[in-house]
C-alpha cells in the first residue's frame, strides 16, 4: 500500500477576518496604509498581535518568519531586549515634553558621525516629513521651484512627490494621485532611473529652474534596483553643474546597506540626506541634514519654517540610540550580511530546478526577487515582471509561514534576529512555492 502523505494542519485566520470586517467600517479599505491591504496579491490582510525576534504572530495565534520588519526599521529583530528595557525606563520619565532633551543631542551626534556629509540635522516624525522638509529647504536655498525625481522612486506622500511614485502607488498602479494640484505636479520633473541622459535633458530644458535632484540611496520602492556604475556620481556632477542640490533619500537605505548608508558605499557626497526607519528603532522617526550653510536657513536660525510637536521625543530618541549602539557592535553587520547572502544565494538554484525565471537584486540587508528573465534597471523594467507569478508565490509562502512584503514592488528585509533555522525553513518554503509556478 502507498505510504500515507502527512497532512499539514489547516491554518485558520478567522479572527483576522472578523477584525477586517470591523476595520472596513472605520478605515478606507480597512487599513491605515494602502500596501497592508494585500490588494496586489489577493487574499485578506492579517492582523498582527505581537512580534518577537524574527517572528510575528497574528490574531489567531499563527506564527510567521517576518521579512517585512515594519518595512525596514526592525534591523535588530522585534522587541530586542536591550531596546525594550531602555524604552521601559524612558516611559517612566514621560513620553513627550514639547521641549529639548539631551537624548536628541546624543542621537544626532551618532547620526552625523555616521554620515559625514551632514554638518547639522533636524529630527521629524516620519520619512515623508524628512523628504518634504528637505525639498522645501532646497527650494529656499536655490530660489528655484522645480525638482527632479525618478519614476518608481518613492519619497513619501507629500504632494510634490506623488508623481510617478513607487511603493504603494506603484502597487495600485496610481502614478498621479488625485488631489495633487496640477500646478504643483508640473514642478516635479520625472527622469528614468539609471539613465543620466534623461536627467541631463531635464536640466537642459530648465537650466535655471531646478532646485534639487532627489534619489533613493538604493531604490527599494519599485523593488530593490541597483544604480549602474557611475550613475550616482553622474547625478552629483550634473547637480553641481546646474547649481541644484543633490538629496539622497536614505530613509530606507540608511544603516540598511551599511553604517553610513548608500552614500558611503558609492562614495557620493549629497548636499542633503533624509533618514528614517532604523534611526527610530521601530518608533516614528525621521531626520534630514546636510551642509551647515543650508541647514541654517531653517527656522529659528533662518526663514524656512519647519516644526513638529513630537519631533525628537524622548521615547523615539531612546529607541534610536539603543539601536545604533547595537549596530556599531563588532560583527553586527558581518552577521547581517552573512544571513542575507545565505538566503538570497539559495534562491537561484531553486528557481532553476523548477524552471522559474527570476532575478535577484541585493542591497546590503534588503533584496527583491523579480519574476523576470531580465535584470531590472528601472521602474519600466519592474512593471514588466510577472506579477501574477509573484502573487502566487506570496500566497504560497504565507501558507508556509513566511511573511513577505505583499507586492512585487517592495523589498525583503533581513534582520539580525533571523537564524540559520529561519533561513533553512524559508528556502524550503521557496522550494515548495516555486513548484509548478
Amino acid at each position: 500500500m502507498p505510504a500515507k502523505t502527512a497532512q499539514k494542519k489547516a491554518v485558520t485566520t478567522r479572527k483576522s477576518a472578523a477584525l477586517l470586517k470591523r476595520a472596513v467600517k472605520l478605515f478606507p479599505g480597512g487599513v491605515n496604509s494602502p500596501v497592508r491591504a494585500f490588494k496586489a496579491v489577493g487574499g485578506k490582510p492579517l492582523f498582527i498581535e505581537r512580534a518577537k525576534g524574527s517572528k510575528i504572530f497574528d490574531a489567531d495565534g499563527n506564527s510567521y518568519i517576518d521579512y517585512i520588519g515594519s518595512w525596514g526599521p526592525m534591523i535588530l529583530g522585534h522587541a530586542h531586549p536591550k531596546v525594550t528595557a531602555a524604552l521601559k525606563k524612558a516611559l517612566d520619565k514621560g513620553t513627550s515634553y514639547g521641549a529639548s532633551t539631551s537624548l536628541e543631542i546624543t542621537l544626532a551626534e551618532m547620526v552625523i558621525d555616521a554620515f559625514p556629509s551632514m554638518d547639522m540635522a533636524r529630527f521629524v516624525s516620519s520619512g515623508t516629513e524628512a523628504t518634504m522638509s528637505a525639498i522645501r529647504l532646497a527650494r529656499a536655498y536655490t530660489g528655484r521651484d522645480r525638482i527632479i525625481k525618478f519614476e518608481g522612486c518613492y519619497h513619501g506622500h507629500a504632494d510634490s512627490l506623488l508623481v510617478k511614485a513607487g511603493s504603494g502607488a506603484a502597487t495600485f498602479g496610481v502614478q498621479d494621485s488625485p488631489g495633487v494640484p496640477s500646478t504643483l505636479a508640473q514642478s516635479t520633473l520625472n527622469a528614468v532611473y539609471n539613465d543620466l541622459e534623461s536627467v541631463k535633458s531635464l536640466f537642459e530644458s530648465n537650466p535655471d529652474g531646478v532646485a534639487c535632484v532627489i534619489v533613493e540611496g538604493a531604490p527599494g520602492n519599485m523593488g530593490v534596483v541597483l544604480p549602474k556604475e557611475g550613475f550616482m556620481h553622474g547625478l552629483r556632477s550634473l547637480s553641481t553643474q546646474y547649481g541644484a542640490l543633490l538629496i539622497i533619500d536614505e530613509v530606507m537605505s540608511g544603516f540598511r546597506l551599511c553604517y553610513g548608508g548608500a552614500q558611503k558605499i558609492y562614495k557620493v557626497t549629497p548636499d542633503l540626506t533624509c533618514l528614517g526607519k532604523v534611526i527610530g528603532g521601530g518608533l516614528p522617526v525621521g531626520a534630514f541634514g546636510g551642509r551647515r550653510e543650508i541647514m541654517e536657513m531653517l527656522s529659528p536660525s533662518g526663514p524656512v519654517y519647519q516644526a513638529g510637536t513630537l519631533s525628537g521625543n524622548p521615547v523615539a530618541m531612546t529607541a534610536g540610540i539603543e539601536t545604533l549602539k547595537l549596530l556599531k557592535a563588532k560583527g553586527a553587520y558581518e552577521k547581517l550580511y552573512k544571513t542575507t547572502d545565505t538566503l538570497y544565494k539559495g534562491i537561484p538554484g531553486i528557481a532553476k530546478k523548477h524552471g522559474v525565471p527570476c532575478q535577484i537584486a541585493v542591497a546590503g540587508s534588503m533584496f527583491t526577487v523579480f519574476f523576470s528573465d531580465r535584470v531590472v534597471h528601472n521602474y519600466n523594467d519592474a512593471k514588466k515582471c510577472d506579477l501574477a507569478a509573484f502573487s502566487k508565490y506570496f500566497t504560497r509562502m504565507l501558507a508556509n509561514g513566511i511573511y513577505l512584503p505583499p507586492s512585487q514592488f517592495e523589498a525583503v528585509f533581513v534582520s539580525l534576529a533571523h537564524t540559520k533555522d529561519d533561513v533553512a525553513k524559508t528556502l524550503e518554503a521557496v522550494d515548495r512555492s516555486f513548484k509548478g509556478l
